[in-house]
């Protein structure tokens, strides 16, 4: 049969799908660093309150931290869903033991360090330097969660501390554990699948007020966001069984882009005004299991919309979103350790300039270090371990 090779598509006379060979998706990088740049922020005005030094904690900017882990769901599940629906389509099988080894090789390497550096490394230096500042949790307490990788119920049981960005990487990896067995499984019906997970997490999300549940447990279902990665799921399988161009649908028109990216935007910048100013965006942006459903499925809506719409009027494929999307998952890893040693050094020196000119400072340091440390992570550390991946394609 005749092949044509357009772009980064592969299309054939007569072929019903366009995008089922998509080995790049552009423009993700891009979207990582951004989300990982919101939960930095998150984290450092939040430390700086807490040190009482000039925090901009009461602008919704700065507190976009779960929503941009929300995105990191969502991006997971579709690109996942994706290599596993192509996978299924070439080999009619997935190769489940291979998967869980190149999950492995991704995510583990830095988790555990991180867990070494937060739970002994840490401790003892603090130790060492006599700070005055006390772990909420020792050694034995949480290393089983960590293990085991329920590092979500760290947070439930202790508090604020600073592994809390590792909550979400427990998260993705038991939906990973679950979903590459159940795709296997269900390969003949995976859209029920899909429809299925999102369903069961909104009946879930529905009946636990009601439910006389320990607040402990009632928090750990909220922070399981299986939801999120199943919605990622579902348009990545809508991609994938695409018959036209993703440009022609009106759900990627111009005047759709705008209203959507506007949703999108004024959730980020403008949350808590808009919700005192107008009932209308009480009801878009704070009204509980629909507002979470509208942001899961506007990020899904964007990552298709930057990374295969010829269209998009958002254009993020760039040599420099490239080299900090390529380092996110450092950047996300290490920026409270980064953060907490920056104020724990300079906070008098913080202390001793205007709000203006201090936070501009804080932030171009905590910028600098933390690109730095990531970049080392990767290149001498982590990349060591992604080398090993191509073994098990």
């Amino acid at each position: 049969m005749i092949t044509f090779a357009i772009g980064r598509r592969q299309t054939k006379a007569g072929a019903e799908y366009m995008y089922q060979n998509i080995k790049y998706f552009k423009g993700l990088n891009g979207l990582r660093f951004i989300a990982a740049y919101l939960v930095l922020m998150h984290h450092a005005e939040q430390i700086r309150l807490k040190y009482d030094l000039f925090s901009l904690k009461a602008f919704s900017l700065f507190n976009n931290g779960g929503l941009a882990v929300s995105f990191f769901f969502v991006l997971s599940g579709y690109l996942i869903t994706y290599l596993l629906l192509r996978e299924v389509k070439v080999t009619q099988d997935v190769a489940v033991r291979k998967f869980y080894v190149r999950r492995m090789l991704r995510i583990w390497p830095l988790y555990y360090l991180l867990v070494v550096l937060g739970t002994l490394a840490v401790p003892l230096a603090l130790q060492i330097i006599n700070n005055p500042y006390q772990m909420p949790y020792t050694f034995g307490e949480v290393i089983g969660y960590y293990v085991f990788f329920a590092p979500f119920m760290v947070n439930v049981l202790f508090g604020h501390h600073l592994l809390e960005p590792l909550w979400s990487i427990g998260v993705e990896e038991i939906y990973y554990i679950l979903w590459a067995p159940l795709v296997r499984f269900f390969k003949k019906n995976i859209l029920p699948l899909i429809i299925g997970v999102i369903v069961l997490r909104l009946v879930i999300l529905h009946l636990v007020p009601f439910l006389a549940l320990p607040e402990y447990l009632v928090e750990a279902i909220y922070m399981l966001k299986f939801e999120a990665m199943a919605i990622g799921g579902l348009f990545a399988y809508g991609v994938f069984h695409r018959r036209t161009a993703i440009e022609e649908s009106r759900w990627f028109s111009t005047p759709v882009q705008v209203g959507i990216l506007l949703f999108i935007l004024a959730r980020v910048f403008a949350k808590q005004f808009l919700i005192d100013w107008s009932p209308v965006f009480e009801f878009l942006f704070a009204m509980p299991i629909l507002s979470n459903l509208l942001m899961l499925g506007a990020f899904a809506w964007l990552i298709v919309n930057v990374s295969i719409n010829a269209k998009s009027l958002v254009k993020l494929d760039y040599p420099i979103f490239q080299f900090l999307g390529d380092i996110s998952y450092g950047i996300y890893m290490y920026h409270m350790l980064v953060i907490f040693s920056l104020v724990l050094v300079g906070k008098e020196v913080f202390n001793s300039f205007d709000p203006a000119l201090g936070t501009l400072v804080f932030y171009l340091l905590v910028s600098a270090a933390v690109v730095l440390v990531a970049t080392l992570s990767k290149r001498l550390f982590e990349d060591r371990f992604l080398a090993l991946k191509t073994k098990f394609r």
